[in-house]
């Protein structure tokens, strides 16, 4: 069989590996229900994360992959910027590019101390390298509108040996500790190595991260992370085996950490993060052998609760467990998309995870069809998409539309 490498055709991430999927999944049934979307703010520049303070402002804050942070306040896209770092940004490519401004959490006491933190693509000195992902904290002004962009602390930096993969997901847990997700490297079939990035614990890189950022000095790691003992491993690791996790969220409710994992042939996939817990890429694409390609040794690998096949989409795109309080139907279910469009939700009936597509209208009554970059919670629990029309991160197409009902 032929494999076509093809970038995914959006202002950002996820190299995607596109095939004729041979396999025999079955089509996920769709489900018509009673919500739409409601268009809130348009104009924008890829839109891939987004993130609201525990202030109660009522404020989404939105980062565009070029290097800034949007404010929608009251209904409204602000024109001035909250955090403009577009300088320091590595080089974006105009057409398709994985690197940028791709995380942003504010801190679990934000209202007092004003911190925030973010994930970008940074330029490094490594010429082996393609770039670094850089993990920042920074302090609002004055202004509760705009950033200190002199107050930046730099916590954490990761070599990134390709373009793609970068991950970039940030969220503070229940704990109080910030998690990271960073991706396995990039290129295909992460050929970093004898076992590959996502297997190898003495990388950061193919993981979810666990750091205390109440340090003086760049941050601690937590005493009851997983490896903290491990000679043979790194402290910060929290979970691994993962390939390129876009989009993880803890659900407000139960505490657990839901993440989408990009695949590479054929199977999108989403797994539930425990501590210490190994995800299988590259040994397994999803519940499926990968390398090697069959017979696999599956011992101590957890599956994913929920996997689709190319037949279906060509990128996962992870969204958030449904805790608002207007739509009825979709309380306690994971709702996510694949970047195409197609938006799924996820229930989990006694031991058995369900999932069903969602057929949804956007404010012109069309189905919508938009490129899912990614979704936003807001403090009352509702859910927001983050999508564009184009393939690259310069054009003002990106759009932010709430999840509501008929």
């Amino acid at each position: 069989m032929k494999t076509l490498y093809s970038p995914k055709p959006m202002g950002i991430m996820l190299l995607c590996i596109l095939i004729s999927a041979c396999n025999n999944a079955p089509k996920i049934p769709k489900e018509k229900g009673e919500i739409q979307l409601a268009l809130i703010a348009n104009g924008l520049v890829g839109p891939v994360s987004a993130d609201a303070p525990k202030d109660s402002s009522g404020r989404l804050f939105i980062c565009e992959q070029s290097g800034k942070i949007r404010i929608i306040k009251d209904g409204k896209l602000l024109a001035v910027p909250f955090l403009d770092i577009n300088t320091k940004l590595a080089e974006i490519n105009k057409n398709y590019s994985e690197k940028g401004l791709l995380g942003l959490a504010f801190h679990p006491n934000y209202k007092v101390n004003g911190k925030f933190y973010v994930y970008f693509s940074g330029q490094g000195n490594d010429k082996s390298k393609d770039h670094q992902s850089i993990v920042a904290e920074f302090i609002v002004s004055e202004n509760p509108d705009i950033a200190n962009p002199n107050t930046e602390r730099i916590l954490l930096e990761i070599q990134q040996p390709e373009g793609n993969h970068n991950g970039g997901q940030l969220a503070f847990g229940p704990d109080g500790y910030l998690y990271i997700a960073s991706g396995d490297g990039g290129g295909a079939n992460d050929e970093h190595g004898g076992i590959g990035n996502g297997q190898n614990l003495k990388t950061l890189l193919g993981k979810i991260l666990r750091i205390d950022v109440n340090s003086d000095s760049a941050y601690n790691v937590p005493k009851d992370n997983p490896f903290v003992n491990n000679a043979n491993a790194l402290p910060e690791i929290w979970a691994y085996g993962l390939r390129n996790p876009w989009r993880f969220s803890f659900d407000r409710k139960t505490g657990r950490l839901f993440c989408a994992d990009v695949g590479q042939n054929e199977w999108e996939e989403i797994d539930i993060i425990e501590k210490g817990k190994n995800y299988g890429w590259r040994i397994m694409e999803a519940t499926h052998c990968f390398n090697p390609a069959k017979d696999c040794n599956t011992k101590d690998l957890v599956l994913p609760i929920a996997e689709y096949s190319h037949k279906e989409g060509i990128c996962v795109t992870g969204g958030y467990v449904y805790n608002g309080t207007a739509i009825d139907e979709l309380k306690g279910k994971y709702v996510f998309a694949d970047w195409t469009g197609q938006l799924y939700n996820l229930q989990q009936q006694d031991k058995a995870w369900v999932m069903k597509g969602i057929e949804i209208m956007d404010e012109t009554g069309q189905v919508f069809k938009q490129n899912v970059n990614s979704f936003a919670e807001d403090e009352a629990g509702e859910i927001y998409i983050l999508c564009q029309k184009s393939t690259g991160p310069y054009e003002l197409n990106g759009s932010v539309y709430k999840i509501v009902k008929q």
